[in-house]
């Protein structure tokens, strides 16, 4: 029998659960592919577009059909069999102090982890509702690896794992690629091999996070599909992206374009190619432009210490941020168009006005210069001393770094795949437990929740439309500002990132993707050899955000539902 009494609230937590959605993609998708736009693999607009088109086929496809109510079995549900409209108040609350929370993190510029937000909501009002002797902090049956405490163990389990995985990754590259003597050739051998093993992760994610399909293969045949499946892309890739590149980087075949790339081995039969004309740049960049060298920050400090000391603080702060900006601005770089463009004068109702205001609320989002501000410290003083910290680091061939461009983007398509497939659980699980005892009346039968499939739709358009409008903010902290990146870093750190993702999905383990690439970004930085290639207070003001993440999600949803279970009533006084 529906509540309809509750209306209010169903139609409270569905308002919630959007905003949560759209925190989600606002603040977690940033994570992958922050290092592809930093390293300039590819633009801020393209990135966002095949994000948005990553997280919606995850959470929509691969999003689980059935979800947890209590959401990793936080709390014991059996104790609202009488009562079930306070689960779905308590669910409620868990939602609104989820998504605020997650609001106030996005605004500053904190990444965090919204599956830990969300069950902070959780564990706040199943305390205000039945005490702490309800939550189950860790599942007798389930050991460690349930209850509450298993986010405490994320918070080192997912960054060491993907530290791991990320610095073995780069540590491969380095020494196999480039460092060796004619790097792009031992790159070309190595694209197959890690196109390969991305398109296995892909596959593992496939058959083993499950959605709306069944598979009926034992263990051993699922292990067959994932590898033969990687070794069919890999030839593909040898067959015909191997010869293409070929041609393109070692032989310069200016006139050579992508959708020649059918012919495979016969491209390598072309012969010479003609002399390119005058303004014929090249495919391939300089992906350290920007970014000072040790020489350049040497000469920088030398000059400012000469200088008279008469000049006043005031003129030698100018002199010195100026001075900056012209080493992190190349005039090489084209100048960015904005697609929004100035505001126009006139009235509100004028056509050109009312044309721009809808050219901001769609384009606005994206309409961003991403890596320009990762190259100043806009972030209180968290990123100070950016030119040094890059300076440190190693700078390798731009054309084997190019080989890794394309394996960044499609590693971070798989990141981005595999976050919606898991995260659009922390705003639509808990939705799902709402809708259904509002609709039923009763608790969900085994305390699951079926997931209709509009409700997918519903959570991954709140993540796409998130990260098409404030996605930036995030992805403005992150990439550059912890360390310096280049698309084989990149590429190293999605796929270490990856993997642990995956790896926990299988484990059942509530990682944070914000965890995994910050572990996978700290892991590949120290392959420098140099710690101080590394933005230490950059990385504690993230791993801050992540311990006070639990709790203040908690005490918001716990005062939220202590407030409503225990106020006075008009009728009863």
């Amino acid at each position: 029998m529906p509540l309809t009494q509750f209306n209010y609230l169903f139609v409270i937590g569905t308002l919630f659960a959007f905003l949560d959605a759209w925190n989600i993609g606002a603040n977690d998708v940033a994570n992958a592919w922050a290092t592809s736009v930093a390293s300039r693999s590819i633009k801020y607009i393209p990135a966002m577009a095949i994000a948005a088109v990553m997280e919606f086929s995850g959470a929509v496809g691969v999003g689980a059909r059935v979800a947890d109510t209590i959401r990793t079995k936080i709390v014991d549900t059996s104790q609202f069999a009488e009562s079930p409209a306070v689960l779905m108040l308590g669910m409620v609350c868990a939602v609104i102090a989820s998504s605020v929370y997650l609001t106030f993190a996005t605004k500053v510029g904190l990444p965090l982890s919204t599956t830990h937000s969300l069950m902070g909501g959780v564990i706040g009002f199943g305390v205000a509702a039945v005490g702490t002797g309800g939550i189950q902090w860790v599942d007798p049956q389930g050991g460690i690896n349930s209850g509450v405490v298993q986010v405490f163990m994320a918070w080192i389990i997912a960054p060491l794992l993907a530290g791991t995985f990320a610095s073995a990754i780069f540590l491969t590259t380095k020494y196999a690629v480039l460092l060796r003597q004619n790097p792009v050739l031992k790159g070309l051998l190595m694209v197959p091999i890690y196109a390969a093993l991305t398109s296995s992760l892909i596959v593992m994610l496939l058959v083993w996070k499950g959605g709306s399909y069944e598979v009926n293969l034992t263990d051993a045949q699922i292990y067959l599909v994932i590898v033969m499946t990687g070794v069919g892309f890999g030839l593909l890739v040898a067959t015909f992206f191997v010869p293409w590149l070929y041609r393109v980087i070692i032989k310069q075949d200016w006139e050579l374009k992508w959708y020649h790339m059918y012919q495979g081995p016969l491209l390598l039969r072309r012969g010479p190619p003609s002399p390119p004309p005058g303004s014929y740049t090249g495919p391939v960049r300089d992906y350290y432009e920007g970014h000072s060298t040790r020489d350049q920050v040497d000469a920088r400090r030398a000059d400012l210490e000469s200088r008279d000391t008469s000049i006043s603080a005031a003129s030698d702060q100018q002199n010195r941020e100026k001075s900056q900006h012209e080493v992190a601005v190349s005039p090489e770089e084209p100048r960015r168009k904005s697609l929004v463009g100035p505001k126009p004068d006139g009235p509100w109702y004028s056509g050109a006005m009312v044309f721009w205001c809808i050219k901001w609320a769609l384009f606005h989002g994206v309409d961003q210069d991403v890596v320009g501000h990762q190259s100043s410290d806009t972030s209180g003083g968290l990123a100070a001393n950016l030119d040094d910290m890059h300076a440190r680091a190693a700078r390798y061939d731009n054309r084997a770094e190019y080989l890794f461009s394309f394996l960044q983007i499609m590693t971070a398509a798989t990141s981005s795949f595999t976050h919606g497939a898991n995260d659009v659980s922390n705003a639509i699980g808990p939705y799902a437990t709402i809708f259904q005892i509002w609709r039923d009346g009763r608790l969900p039968i085994n305390d699951e929740a079926e997931v209709p499939t509009w409700i997918l739709i519903f959570g991954g358009s709140g993540i796409v439309i998130g990260l098409w409008t404030y996605g930036y903010n995030i992805m403005r902290n992150l990439g550059n500002k912890i360390t310096l990146h280049s698309p084989s870093r990149g590429f190293s750190m999605e796929l270490g990132s990856t993997i642990t993702i995956i790896m926990a999905t299988r484990l059942s383990l509530p990682v944070s993707t914000t965890q995994c690439i910050t572990g996978a970004t700290v892991g590949v930085g120290l392959c420098n050899g140099d710690w101080r290639t590394i933005n230490w207070r950059m990385v504690a003001w993230i791993y801050m955000g992540w311990f006070i993440t639990l709790p203040s999600a908690a005490l918001i949803s716990g005062s939220l539902m202590g407030f409503i279970l225990n106020a006075p009533r008009w009728l009863n006084m």
